[in-house]
């Protein structure tokens, strides 16, 4: 893998939401020497604009952003933001949230990496030091997971699919879930059904306890 050289002080840009967590990990990380905090973001815009005005090798991104419009989605659309700069820097994403589909979204958005908020110190400051060189870090549950997909005989469920069994558990009718996904009555239930079809199940509440045991879905 052709891979950046590493800066000697690697620059970040935190973002979360959460000023205790960003104060938490800025502790953490400044306490490395070759390891600079830069700029700090709660919301995709402020990412954005902290990324263009500081010019860091690394964002460290959450994925949930706040409670508001695509908050659950916040860090995927960040993601996809900042790594459509020039210069784009890397992404390492570092949060509680290890499902198929958050995984999946986010790597596609243009993620260089995935961590989980549990991980040791030490893991953390190689995988930002390694996202910097353009190398992928992935958490080894995230990993497992993603080899599982690549080995797994059984079709895998489509972003629509995973869309449709969010709002599967949500409890939204097929109605709604049509008026929610712009599709018709009928699309939604071919969905359903193919979504049946590869969990194995017969019935909405044992397609939604499926995909919460396979991580497709968040509980």
């Amino acid at each position: 893998m052709n891979a950046d050289a590493l800066p000697p002080t690697v620059r970040i840009v935190l973002v979360d939401d959460h000023p205790v967590v960003r104060a938490g990990l800025r502790a953490l990380v400044e306490g490395q020497h070759d390891l600079e905090v830069v700029g700090e973001a709660a919301t995709p815009d402020e990412a954005v604009r902290a990324a263009t005005l500081e010019r860091p090798d690394v964002v460290l991104m959450d994925l949930s952003l706040g409670d508001g419009p695509g908050g659950a989605t916040g860090g995927v659309q960040a993601t996809a933001r900042v790594r459509a700069l020039d210069p784009a820097p890397h992404v390492l994403v570092l949060t509680t949230y290890d499902t198929e589909a958050d995984v999946l979204r986010v790597l596609d958005a243009g993620a260089t990496g995935y961590l989980l908020k549990d991980a040791p110190p030490r893991e953390l400051f190689d995988g930002i030091r390694a996202t910097a060189r353009g190398e992928t870090v992935l958490a080894p549950t995230v990993a497992r997971m993603l080899v599982r997909r690549a080995a797994s005989p059984a079709p895998a469920v489509t972003e629509r699919e995973v869309e449709v069994l969010e709002l599967l558990a949500q409890g939204l009718g097929n109605r709604e879930m049509a008026r929610r996904l712009l599709v018709s009555e009928a699309t939604v239930k071919s969905h359903l059904s193919h979504v049946y079809a590869k969990l194995g199940v017969d019935t909405r509440a044992g397609a939604v306890a499926a995909a919460i045991e396979r991580r497709v879905i968040r509980p």
